[in-house]
């Protein structure tokens, strides 16, 4: 099965918005929230790169990411880690305008999957049902 197909596909689609994370060549960390997520296919993601300059620069220099996407209510979610490239591509610039991105889109950064790996909250652990995980976080305090 590729990375991004089923549950993980579905859960990009219902929850766009995601944490990107990158290091420099140096090493030094930047975890940057997208609200552009998209799968392309099977083993490629891909979101908008509207202001992002941190991100772009680590990712020229070390093209290799990590992605987080959660649904909060379930606690329930992917962790893609794959390579990223930046591209100048008006086609999918286009597509990011119809869809209705109002933002500038200066270009499209393209993530080759090459894992997608469950994560769950701990109180999956204690044996709470996702049932009983969505009622906590639905409940005030």
């Amino acid at each position: 099965m590729s990375p991004v197909d089923g549950e993980a596909a579905r859960l990009v689609w219902s929850h766009r918005l995601c944490f990107v994370a990158t290091a420099s060549r140096g090493g030094v960390p930047n975890v940057s929230p997208k609200g552009t997520l998209v799968p392309l296919d099977g083993s490629t993601l891909a979101f908008a790169e509207i202001r992002s300059p941190d991100t772009v620069r680590n990712i020229l220099e070390n093209p290799r990411v990590e992605i987080s996407v959660v649904d909060p209510a379930s606690r329930r979610g992917y962790l893609f880690t794959g390579t990223a490239s930046v591209v100048d591509d008006p086609g999918l610039v286009s597509l990011y305008r119809a869809a209705g991105v109002r933002s500038r889109v200066r270009r499209v950064v393209l993530v080759d999957v090459e894992s997608a790996e469950p994560v769950l909250s701990p109180l999956y652990d204690l044996g709470m049902t996702e049932e009983q995980v969505r009622a906590r976080a639905a409940s005030p305090g």
